[in-house]
């Protein structure tokens, strides 16, 4: 698996846990997702992701985007 692959999956994760924990524990868990759209809006113009850089260093193979 990829370093994008590997990004878009736990950016959608995240996504989708911070909506779950939201509907049970209470609305601020909607920052959780509110983060992750920023940093991904940021990356699309940056190209600059925290985790595909820590990726890289854990050995993992680049993608077109990363």
């Amino acid at each position: 698996m990829s370093i994008d692959r590997i990004v878009m999956a736990f950016a959608g994760t995240m996504i989708l846990a911070s909506l779950a924990l939201a509907q049970f524990f209470g609305p601020y868990w909607l920052l959780l997702a509110a983060f992750v759209g920023l940093n991904l809006f940021q990356v699309a113009f940056t190209g600059l992701c925290p985790l595909a850089l820590i990726l890289k260093r854990l050995g993992y193979k680049s993608g077109a985007a990363f």
